[in-house]
């Protein structure tokens, strides 16, 4: 039987926080509009743990690495990294 809670695609809901490729890629200033992110997406430029993904909804979690352009980063969703005062 399928377990949605290891499901890779974030198709299911968890109570973990999530963002999504294309919203990453923005907010690490890889791409500048949303269009831009979904070409380099589907185009096969960026990877997600060392695998090329194309789909620009796949939810990221906590952990995850993307590459990009010969680079990494790591996606930080804990609640501390999000907080403006900190």
């Amino acid at each position: 039987m399928h377990d949605p809670a290891s499901d890779p695609n974030g198709s299911e809901q968890h109570d973990e926080p999530t963002l999504r490729l294309d919203d990453a890629l923005k907010l690490a200033g890889l791409a500048a509009t949303g269009g831009q992110a979904k070409h380099r997406i589907q185009a096969g430029d960026v990877t997600v743990n060392g695998v090329v993904e194309t789909r620009r909804k796949r939810r990221l979690r906590q952990g995850d690495v993307v590459g990009i352009d010969g680079e990494t980063f790591d996606i930080d969703l804990e609640a501390d990294a999000l907080d403006d005062d900190a």
